[in-house]
């Protein structure tokens, strides 16, 4: 799994491998707009406490800590940063699964679906 980053003065430990940019890269071509980010945090909700958000969001708001990986900007709230400090997302395609993953050292615990944590 490898990974690209250039950081900035106010940036995050969030991770993006080269596999999961891609496919964002992708999926920004499809919608046709050059002004979206990936936007990734959490918030209070499922079995386990804390449930993962990831989209794509045109907003940059006040206290937002930006990374860009080879033309991926991904933006995480200051809030969700200590949450997601060290966690690597990567992108799967295959037959048992297809979609977004993060891998987070800062998860205790989580449920059997693997939305949640604590």
């Amino acid at each position: 799994m490898t990974t690209t980053d250039q950081t900035s003065t106010d940036t995050h430990g969030v991770l993006l491998t080269d596999v999961a940019a891609t496919k964002v890269k992708s999926l920004l071509e499809q919608e046709g707009r050059a002004d979206l980010r990936l936007r990734v945090g959490v918030q209070p909700g499922g079995c386990s406490g804390l449930i993962y958000q990831l989209y794509f969001d045109e907003r940059t708001l006040d206290g937002d800590l930006v990374r860009d990986f080879d033309g991926v900007e991904v933006v995480v709230d200051r809030m969700s940063a200590p949450y997601l400090d060290g966690a690597t997302i990567d992108f799967a395609d295959t037959i048992e699964k297809q979609g977004f993953t993060i891998d987070n050292p800062n998860a205790g615990s989580s449920c059997a679906c693997g939305d949640s944590f604590s």
